[in-house]
């Protein structure tokens, strides 16, 4: 991990938080769901200290291609109201008026969606990404920021998956690609210090 520097961080960076939602955060994991729900939230609780936006985006659904993979489709056949509850962000976000809200049918928070738009009209020019799955929604929305032509930032202690090798292989072979690589104690150094 490389320690950000003040100037590694843009004038306007916005926080994009993937899929922290009570259907994706159950079951095994790489890494603590706890460490990262806690690392997420000190980061949005920092960008809106320091009136950056917060992105919070969830997934109510997939695309429609066949694939190989049995992804299930408990969500869609609750009667008892736990197909809400499958989307719902979780309660430590503490979303705010001022947050954005983005609800995904696809991996990547951009697919079909407003969040370029909604970006753009705010002048963001960098995304700061944490949430789950590492190597699906994360490292998808980060293909498609770089795309777009945003500098990607990837807080990795702030992120996992339920496949450790899938987790490395993204953090080691494919952001460094994509954007750069931090911890959330030393971009939440960098936000302090901007804010001083």
């Amino acid at each position: 991990m490389t320690t950000m520097e003040p100037s590694f961080l843009d004038a306007l960076p916005a926080l994009v938080v993937i899929d922290l939602q009570k259907g994706i955060v159950d079951g095994p994991k790489a890494h603590s769901v706890e460490g990262v729900v806690a690392n997420s939230v000190a980061l949005a609780e920092s960008f809106r200290s320091s009136g950056l936006p917060v992105v919070l985006v969830n997934v109510a659904g997939g695309a429609p291609g066949r694939t190989d993979f049995d992804y299930g489709d408990d969500e869609e056949d609750d009667d008892d109201g736990t197909a809400q509850d499958w989307v719902e962000l979780l309660p430590e976000l503490d979303p705010r008026p001022t947050d954005l809200r983005v609800t995904k049918t696809n991996w990547g928070a951009f697919t079909n969606s407003t969040l370029h738009a909604q970006l753009q009209e705010r002048g963001v020019t960098q995304v700061v990404l944490t949430g789950i799955n590492t190597q699906i929604g994360v490292e998808t929305t980060a293909r498609t920021a770089y795309e777009l032509g945003y500098n990607v930032v990837l807080v990795t202690d702030a992120m996992t998956s339920f496949d450790a090798t899938a987790h490395d292989h993204s953090v080691t072979r494919i952001f460094p690609r994509l954007g750069q690589n931090t911890t959330t104690a030393d971009l939440l150094t960098v936000l302090a210090t901007r804010r001083a």
